[in-house]
């Protein structure tokens, strides 16, 4: 039997996530035009064993069945992005009907399975027509941007209240912590980074001001960036303070930071200290650019994957800790941080005082379908168990926590990674498009089902 005792807050959103480009596929179909993702799969050698996602999950024409498992597993909110090239193939101009009667049908699909849409207008698919013409780099990207999102709007905001604007900036722009090229491939110096980003978050703020002026339904707009999660190295108040100041700090040359990337957004000016790191590579901004970037914004989404272990060293300055050998890791190497789902989004409560939703949790995991036909995948469980305690935990701790969106809910075209990593709660057979919904599935509707409450359960002794 479930514990009783509630967890998590009522009404609090229980969904999962994915991307137009890592499932929708239907590349070349209906007016679709490439983005830069379509050019760069092109590129012998960039992804794995040379994956595209010309089909990826085939969403496009299978949504009807991919929304009917949501709703079998109960989600309460899907969280996926538009196609911008479906939409708009030239980036501006003439508009795609066949593109944009595609999201109707999912909207309308998901509302009839009582399935909230949560949309994101930008999740990487940046048009290549655009990049041809300077992309990010150009301070006309904010005028494409929002003359985008008013189409969308125009044509969604009657049926969609939840809106986020750009997905991951540390990643679409600088390509990650280790700086890896994504599309388009340029790797940019980091005056370039810099200046990028500046445009996209005047973006951000046009995108959120054509919303609020012309949504039907009152909207609620966020963004969702990496939330980039130092952990404390043990329980010292040395070390927890050492982790505060590393996730609200900006110390190294790069873009694997939380502060240079929310305070423009949340209070209106960049930190002085990524002033003082970026120097001359700072961008240039315009008068009246930190009043367009400061919108109201109803909260902050993190994407949270794994912390970074510190510590304070001898000069009282925060320095990442080395990890034990052996410590856990995902099938993509990444390390198994369940702290980094109370830590992360605690410090940037702090900090911005703003609702937090997590926009992105999850594990890439070696999955199959075994011999019964069905996938089996405790780790997952497992994983996913550890992480939600540690939010709930975040939750009673008083940080203003409102929703989880697991990562993904299908197995999905993974970026450089191609389909070698299997995030989804349901897995796909990329020859077949079968769809088999995985153990964690169906753990996860059980969660859903009770409020968290479950997570006291052991998934691994229940009968039946």
């Amino acid at each position: 039997m479930a514990n009783t005792t509630t967890p998590f807050p009522d009404r609090f959103v229980w969904g999962a996530a994915s991307s137009a480009y890592q499932v929708e596929g239907a590349a070349h179909v209906d007016g679709r035009a490439d983005s830069v993702w379509d050019a760069y799969c092109q590129v012998p050698g960039t992804i794995f064993e040379n994956h595209t996602g010309e089909t990826a999950c085939d969403h496009y024409h299978r949504f009807k069945e991919d929304v009917e498992i949501m709703r079998r597993i109960g989600l309460r909110a899907y969280r996926f992005s538009i196609s911008w090239p479906r939409v708009l193939p030239g980036g501006v101009g003439e508009v795609n009907e066949k593109g944009l009667a595609f999201y109707d049908r999912l909207v309308d699909a998901l509302l009839e399975s009582d399935i909230a849409p949560w949309l994101t207008l930008f999740h990487w698919d940046y048009p290549l027509a655009l990049h041809t013409r300077g992309g990010w780099l150009n301070r006309e990207s904010a005028d494409w941007f929002a003359d985008y999102t008013r189409i969308i709007v125009d044509r969604l905001s009657d049926r969609v209240a939840h809106w986020m604007t750009l997905n991951e900036p540390q990643c679409f722009i600088g390509g990650g912590p280790s700086n890896l090229p994504l599309a388009p491939g340029h790797r940019a110096t980091l005056a370039e980074q810099l200046q990028m980003w500046h445009h996209a978050a005047i973006a951000h703020g046009r995108a959120c001001q054509v919303i609020r002026e012309r949504a039907k339904l009152k909207p609620s707009i966020g963004y969702a960036p990496v939330g980039v999660s130092p952990i404390p190295a043990d329980n010292q108040p040395a070390s927890i303070e050492a982790a505060r100041r590393a996730a609200t700090s900006v110390t190294h040359p790069n873009l694997w930071n939380n502060t240079w990337f929310n305070d423009p957004i949340l209070l209106g000016r960049y930190p002085e200290d990524g002033l003082r790191v970026y120097g001359a590579d700072a961008p240039r901004i315009q008068q009246g650019d930190m009043e367009i970037i400061q919108q109201k914004q109803d909260f902050l989404g993190l994407n949270i994957y794994h912390g970074l272990p510190t510590r304070m060293n001898h000069a009282g300055q925060p320095e990442e800790a080395p990890r034990p050998p052996g410590y856990p890791r995902t099938a993509f190497n990444w390390p198994v941080d369940p702290e980094s789902l109370y830590w992360g989004p605690r410090f940037m409560h702090e900090r911005y005082k703003t609702p937090i939703y997590i926009t992105e949790n999850g594990l890439s995991n070696t999955d199959s379908v075994s011999l019964d036909g069905k996938v089996h995948d405790p780790q997952r469980i497992d994983f996913l168990r550890r992480y939600l305690r540690e939010l709930r935990r975040a939750i009673a701790d008083g940080a203003d926590i409102r929703g989880y969106f697991q990562w993904s809910i299908m197995d999905n075209f993974e970026w450089l990674d191609g389909y070698k990593q299997r995030f989804g709660l349901v897995h796909i057979d990329y020859t077949t498009q079968k769809r088999t919904p995985k153990d964690s599935a169906w753990w996860y509707a059980h969660i859903i089902e009770s409020n968290g409450a479950a997570l006291e359960d052991d998934p691994f002794q229940r009968s039946g």
